[in-house]
């Protein structure tokens, strides 16, 4: 009896290895939000971390995360860090782009509960007299990553919190 039990966790484990070895080297997460407002109101809101305590959905999960500012006070060569709860852990994030009103590029790097390093960009496209924008997150799938995602994907782990933070944005930006 004990070498079937053996044999069956022996199989299963081969086979999440194996789905996990097809899982890609990268992965993207995407959301949209259309907001009844100037592109340029927009992008203050995004291009300025100052400002993500107003709209960010992870400062609503630790109120009294630790934050830090320094770099510059907006745009490229802002920095952001902060340290929290088991939510929202550990991190970093530096803007490396900023193209006024229509684009924002982080390098976001989480160092605690697990260390990754991403990219978070930032597009809005006017769209009449509402601007569309665009939040999406790419990086890296390393092979534990891999391993999750054959349980739960990136998406399904990141969006909701994207959709959350476009709706706190589209709220801010329409008062």
């Amino acid at each position: 009896m004990f070498k079937m039990i053996a044999l069956i966790v022996v199989v299963l484990i081969a086979t999440v290895l194996g789905l996990a070895a097809t899982k890609p080297d990268t992965f993207r997460v995407e959301r949209s939000a259309t907001i009844k407002a100037p592109p340029e109101k927009v992008y203050v809101l995004v291009n300025d971390f100052h400002h993500w305590a107003q709209w960010s959905p992870w400062e609503r999960m630790d109120p009294a995360m630790q934050r830090t500012h320094s770099g510059a006070a907006s745009g490229t060569g802002a920095v952001f860090a902060w340290e929290g709860n088991k939510k929202v852990g550990k991190g970093r994030m530096e803007i490396v782009d900023s193209a006024a009103p229509s684009k924002v590029t982080i390098k976001l790097d989480f160092l605690e509960p697990f260390e990754a390093h991403n990219t978070a960009e930032f597009v809005l496209t006017t769209q009449g007299d509402a601007t569309t924008i665009t939040w999406a997150m790419t990086g890296p799938n390393l092979f534990l990553g891999k391993v999750m995602s054959v349980f739960a994907s990136m998406d399904s782990l990141v969006g909701k919190d994207f959709e959350s933070g476009l709706a706190n944005l589209k709220a801010v930006a329409e008062k």
